[in-house]
């Protein structure tokens, strides 16, 4: 077998050649899955779209990098579940565009995240890292106290409902009221958005101030959505299937 690879390294365009078969081989065996990806993933019947306030909190997630320093899947290992929870299903993914499933992991996965501290944790945590974690190597994101820009919020969900995700004519319409509700838990709009949602939906202040939207409490609203978005992962960690 060495003699054979030694032998191939001589011919410069035969090893060429080999190469290109051996990656289009490894290729077609990660790509041919997707083609049947609608057949094999079954989509919860709760799982539920991002608000149009988490939306924009995903938008700012990626813009900022987060995701090149935390991946949001729980792999099927029993250290894993012990440490962040039940195991990712890529339904959950199914109205991510694009996937955050990501690979590294600089600091933890965040799939369950949501719920797990509180709004003024996350706050701090964003302004000032080491205020809540000394040991912390994350920088620091001061300017996410900033107003959001909500203006093209309409035209990204009817984008979305071009690809499958569940935003009717009447989510689009509202999105820039429904951003604006989802963070004034006392305005005319908060049953609104709760009725086009779902009611499990967080309605609160984010960011710790009422009188401003922010960047801030749609970022925070975004992670405290993670993990929350369907129950199915849970029933199946509690029916024993790990």
């Amino acid at each position: 077998m060495l003699k054979l690879h030694y032998n191939l390294e001589k011919v410069s365009m035969g090893f060429v050649a080999a190469i290109i078969v051996v990656a289009s081989i490894g290729g077609l065996v990660e790509i041919a899955p997707l083609f049947t990806i609608d057949e094999t993933v079954e989509i919860p019947d709760d799982l539920r779209p991002h608000t149009p306030l988490e939306l924009a909190g995903r938008e700012i997630y990626i813009r900022e990098g987060c995701y090149a320093c935390h991946s949001q899947m729980v792999r099927s290992l029993a250290d894993e579940i012990d440490r962040y929870g039940p195991y990712s299903l890529a339904a959950e993914s199914a109205y991510d565009h694009p996937m955050l499933w990501g690979s590294k992991r600089t600091g933890p996965d965040l799939a369950r995240v949501g719920g797990k501290y509180s709004d003024d944790w996350h706050r701090r945590h964003l302004i000032d890292p080491r205020v809540v974690v000394p040991a912390s190597i994350m920088p620091a994101y001061p300017w996410l106290a900033r107003p959001l820009d909500t203006g093209l919020l309409g035209d990204e969900l009817a984008t979305l409902a071009r690809l499958g995700v569940p935003y009717d004519d009447a989510k689009v319409a509202a999105a820039e009221a429904d951003a604006s509700a989802q963070s004034r838990p006392d305005s005319d709009g908060a049953d609104a958005v709760r009725e086009r949602y779902g009611a499990v939906i967080a309605v609160r202040v984010f960011d710790g101030d009422p009188w401003q939207l922010t960047e801030m409490d749609a970022v925070v609203a975004y992670l405290q959505s993670l993990g929350t978005l369907t129950k199915v992962p849970y029933e199946i960690l509690a029916e024993g299937g790990q």
